[in-house]
């Protein structure tokens, strides 16, 4: 079998001698779209930065993250909650995407036409009009699908994608669900960090259930919808039972693979 994009054993995070994160197991496929579940507080967001390698100074890791074949650092592109902290807001959005396209061999032309094309496919109309522009410019939805166009183009083969939807009206929030589901297209693979179980369900295809700092379920997302077994995985699916479309949409989802519901690992 091939090796997973992502693989993630006994990943531990603490601070001051205080257990943030317990350790975790778990694993993406080539392709494979994954919600990441849980509310504030549960451990979601220090997950998505030790994958991404840019745990917040004073906390300490354990265990191995693999990305393919072999093990590294800084191989998942990162969308983070606000996408603001990720832009340069003094420097035109076409110069910060043209900076990992140089460093990849782009011409200064060729990666110009690039970013035009990246942020295309990231769901921005008129592309030549954004590349000049500066972040504090665009609006909430425009800076997220830049992060997008950001993270297509360093060329990561993994896409970790925290709370991406929030504050966005329901317009946008659509926009730039169905562009991370373009995402595992060629193969990538994306590893969507969310408290918001219908937006999940639209998109992935499996989903792993975090509560304070462990994962307590994981299944693919039809058969969670259908049958929770962890309490607060119960909870979840009611607390998102108005959002009826969403849901069925997600029963209707392709969830191959044998269910499990297991914590990823003792206290």
């Amino acid at each position: 079998m091939p090796a997973p994009a992502l693989s993630v054993k006994d990943l531990a995070l603490s601070s001051g001698g205080r257990q943030l994160v317990h350790p975790l197991t778990f694993s993406v496929a080539a392709g494979e779209r994954v919600a990441l579940l849980g509310a504030s507080g549960s451990g979601k967001s220090l997950t998505a930065s030790a994958l991404a390698g840019s745990l917040p100074e004073g906390i300490s890791a354990g265990g191995t993250i693999t990305f393919g074949a072999g093990p590294g650092k800084g191989r998942a592109a990162l969308i983070r909650q606000d996408p603001a902290t990720a832009l340069n807001p003094l420097v035109p959005v076409g110069r910060q995407l043209a900076i990992p396209l140089r460093s990849a061999g782009y011409s200064r032309s060729a990666a110009k036409a690039e970013a035009a094309r990246l942020l295309e496919r990231a769901g921005i109309g008129d592309p030549s009009l954004f590349l000049p522009r500066y972040t504090g410019q665009l609006s909430g939805g425009q800076l997220q699908r830049v992060c997008i166009a950001l993270a297509l183009a360093c060329g990561a083969p993994v896409l970790v994608a925290d709370e991406p939807t929030t504050a966005l009206d329901a317009v946008t929030q659509n926009t730039v669900l169905e562009t991370l589901r373009m995402w595992s297209t060629e193969g990538r693979s994306l590893l969507f960090i969310t408290h918001d179980l219908a937006a999940a369900a639209s998109i992935c295809t499996r989903a792993l259930v975090m509560e304070a700092g462990r994962i307590v379920e994981q299944a693919p997302m039809a058969d969670l919808l259908r049958n929770p077994c962890h309490p607060y995985t119960v909870r979840l699916v009611q607390a998102a039972s108005g959002a009826m479309e969403p849901l069925a949409a997600a029963r209707s989802t392709d969830g191959s693979g044998a269910r499990s519901a297991t914590a990823a690992a003792a206290a």
